[in-house]
């Protein structure tokens, strides 16, 4: 597997998914198994204990991908140098329509656009790396080229100021 870029705070997410699907979900899991097998004994008729077999093997199979992952990551941290890099949070003005937008640059795992997290790995992030406080980032969308001005530049602790 590759390595992966990821935040400290994308990171501890994961970690956290992790223990909870390890320790809250097995053991819901369990206890649903355990209470379909007691119910019918052809096991092979008993849809409630086939749909929780199946349940598990989805838990373990996404416990396994976040293991994976976590193994893969390369937790990075903001440098502060005046250039947007992973960790950040930008403010940018996208030139066509004028919208600002606020956004926090994370690895490629961690993007959530509605929570305002664009991966570096994304065609904006790959577009705003490196760029700084009043420079443009050309990004190369289905509606054609759209241009972003760089409006700030912070760490991701301090919100980003106008």
């Amino acid at each position: 597997m590759h390595e992966l870029v990821i935040t400290s705070k994308g990171y501890a997410r994961l970690n956290a998914e992790l223990e909870r699907l390890k320790n809250e979900e097995r053991r819901r899991v369990a206890d649903r198994l355990r209470r379909a097998t007691s119910t019918e004994a052809n096991l092979a008729q008993n849809t409630e204990y086939l749909d929780a077999r199946e349940e598990k093997l989805q838990l373990e199979r996404r416990i396994g991908q976040i293991q994976g992952r976590l193994r893969a990551a390369r937790v990075v941290k903001p440098r502060a140098n005046g250039r947007i890099d992973v960790g950040e949070r930008v403010r940018v003005r996208e030139l066509g329509s004028g919208h600002s937008l606020e956004l926090e640059l994370v690895g490629q795992l961690e993007g959530d656009l509605a929570a305002g997290r664009i991966s570096v790995a994304s065609p904006l992030g790959r577009a705003l790396v490196g760029r700084r406080k009043g420079e443009i980032a050309a990004v190369d969308a289905p509606r054609g080229r759209l241009g972003f001005e760089v409006l700030a530049v912070e760490l991701p602790a301090r919100r980003v100021a106008a």
